[in-house]
């Protein structure tokens, strides 16, 4: 990584930081009353230490010092303790808002876009690489502000005691960051490398778990066993690389420091033997002026120590932001551009969709499907049928906004491109082959914002088969819908989907082989809830049932992207063509 790339990931991550700026700067508001509770304690042990050992004063004129020397300790812990507290609500806080930029911009680009890439190198982006830059803005940010402050309010405490030790102090301070700033350098890079590496290591291993049968089949399992340990071996030295700079990076940070109270010490030491007569203001170094300054050296050098501990989350952070930043960067260019139509749910112009010259596109502009030209009116019922990959869901995608275009698709007189996809997605209602649920009620997944009377809530669970299995689940319509629908069969979550989309009344009803997960009477009972509901409003239905699309008005055949045959049942049936062919295969597997 060059030195342009990592100061470019250091204003980036310094851009975020106002997501915490409460907490950041409560984090540096406790840091300078720790610090100047530590001077102040500095300067009670010097005075005890002044009038016991040279003053010889009775132990009783020295209580009320200790006593301030106690609260001085006791009100650092508890200052220690809220600064923690707050740094870790910082580093939350900043945590969960790069996590929601980066998951809004992936609801944005759509989940064709987000299938693109391997579920593990997303779960490292969300989790491992965000994870990452907690100490950062926990620790580093707040201390980089520290290591200025608090040396600052040490030399103006010194200077007016001895400005020699004040001198020697504020002369070797710079070396610190210098050579730390040399090494961090080697450490981002490292870092980077790291999480790259990561990433690898976690979508192939993630890939090659779910294709455990297919690799067994094929007698691969050893081969891939070496691939595995190749990566987790190189993913080791990678990490071990970073550990070793790190421990570089407090080695040169110690050995600075120590030199640096070194030569106070030695300083002093040589005054005391009356061999240096400069630095006193009274031409007599003190034994409490000896002592405040050798208590606060060690003191003006730790906010520099604590900022080299803290070093490494800064290389780190660094490092996992290199792949988040650029990943938002280079998907800026891939959003919906800037909407100045909206399409609302509730418009009063019946919906019309027509396509010229319709050509879809991947997100890397390779051809799906197309060039495509049609024009579907309001309430049009169409099925969409074809061998697989012949770009039925593709198409349905693309209506739905994931997917990129060239030529013209239509909504009521309007490019899709230039309307609010929000608000186009409100007019839609949308069943898959695998529909997600949210973890909720049953009800609630139904009809969220709870729209639905009792009367017509119960009539859609009748219509779609629910109501069949209510009764065997522990809390019926209450029940909790836990992660990716363990709690449910396959059926019964497609059955919620299906009532779901019914419930929601869109302007547009795309289906999706919504009967793909049901048996036999099941599917044949929600086609039947599907037909009924696809009068009410514009259905486009992709499915390989052929047998029961006898009723629907329009059927579109597509094969290799393209629309090769359109007609009604009837005239398709009787034409030569791979309607024809299609519905005879289908007729035998039957039979």
């Amino acid at each position: 990584m060059d030195k342009s790339r990592q100061k470019q990931l250091t204003r980036w991550l310094k851009a975020q930081r106002f997501h915490a700026k409460r907490w950041r700067k409560l984090s540096v508001l406790l840091g300078t009353c720790s610090a100047l509770t530590l001077l102040f304690q500095a300067y009670c042990l010097a005075e005890l230490l002044q009038r016991a050992l040279i003053d010889h004063q009775p132990l009783p004129h020295l209580y009320h010092w200790l006593a301030l020397l106690l609260g001085c300790f006791a009100l650092r812990a508890v200052l220690h303790y809220c600064r923690e507290k707050v740094g870790v609500k910082a580093g939350e806080a900043l945590r969960q808002a790069i996590r929601q930029i980066v998951l809004d911009r992936l609801e944005a680009l759509g989940p064709v876009w987000v299938a693109s890439r391997p579920v593990g190198s997303w779960t490292t982006l969300l989790h491992e690489q965000i994870e990452k830059m907690h100490d950062y803005y926990a620790r580093y940010l707040p201390q980089m502000t520290l290591a200025a402050v608090i040396p600052l309010l040490i030399l103006i405490t010194l200077f007016p005691i001895n400005w020699a030790a004040a001198t020697i102090l504020f002369l070797t301070a710079p070396l610190i960051p210098l050579f730390m700033a040399m090494v961090g350098m080697g450490a981002a890079d490292a870092n980077r490398r790291n999480f790259a590496a990561l990433a690898r290591l976690s979508g192939d291993f993630l890939d090659r778990l779910r294709g455990l049968d297919t690799l067994r089949l094929f007698n691969r399992r050893r081969a891939e066993e070496q691939a595995i340990a190749e990566s987790s071996e190189q993913f080791r030295l990678r990490t071990m690389e970073v550990l070793r700079i790190a421990f570089l990076s407090s080695a040169v940070l110690e050995f600075f420091a120590s030199v640096s109270i070194a030569i106070v010490a030695v300083y002093f030491g040589f005054s005391y033997l009356g061999v240096f007569h400069f630095g006193s203001y009274h031409n007599v170094v003190t034994l409490f002026t000896g002592f405040i300054a050798l208590i606060l050296a060690p003191e003006f050098f730790q906010p520099l120590r604590d900022l080299g501990s803290f070093y490494h989350a800064k290389a780190q952070a660094a490092g996992a932001a290199d792949e988040i930043e650029t990943f938002l960067t280079e998907t800026e260019t891939l959003l919906p551009s800037a909407q100045p139509h909206s399409l609302s749910c509730h418009h009063t112009a019946p919906l019309t969709i027509e396509a010229r010259d319709w050509v879809i596109t991947s997100v890397d502009g390779v051809q799906l499907v197309g060039p495509l030209s049609f024009h579907f009116k309001a309430s049009q019922r169409i099925a969409l049928v074809g061998p697989s990959g012949s770009g039925k869901s593709t198409l349905l995608n693309a209506l739905l906004g994931f997917l990129p275009y060239h030529g013209s698709l239509l909504i009521n007189g309007k490019e899709l491109k230039t309307l609010s996809r929000d608000n186009w997605l409100k007019s839609v209602s949308w069943v898959g082959q695998h529909p997600r649920l949210f973890p909720c009620s049953i009800a609630e997944n139904i009809s969220p914002q709870a729209k639905l009377n009792k009367e017509t809530l119960h009539k859609l669970l009748a219509q779609t088969g629910i109501d069949e299995f209510l009764e065997r689940l522990p809390q019926g319509l209450a029940t909790e819908v836990s992660e990716d629908s363990q709690n449910l069969s396959v059926g019964q979550a497609q059955r919620i989907a299906v009532a779901r989309a019914l419930a929601k009344q869109g302007d547009l009803l795309l289906l999706d082989e919504p009967t793909a997960s049901l048996d036999r009477h099941h599917e044949q009972h929600v086609m039947q809830s599907l037909q009924q509901a696809s009068h009410q409003q514009m259905t486009l239905l992709v499915t390989h049932q052929l047998d029961q699309l006898a009723d629907w008005p329009t059927i579109i055949v597509m094969e290799a992207g393209k629309i090769i045959q359109m007609g009604d049942f009837t005239d398709l049936a009787a034409e030569t063509g791979l309607f024809q062919r299609l519905l005879s295969h289908r007729s035998g597997e039957i039979e």
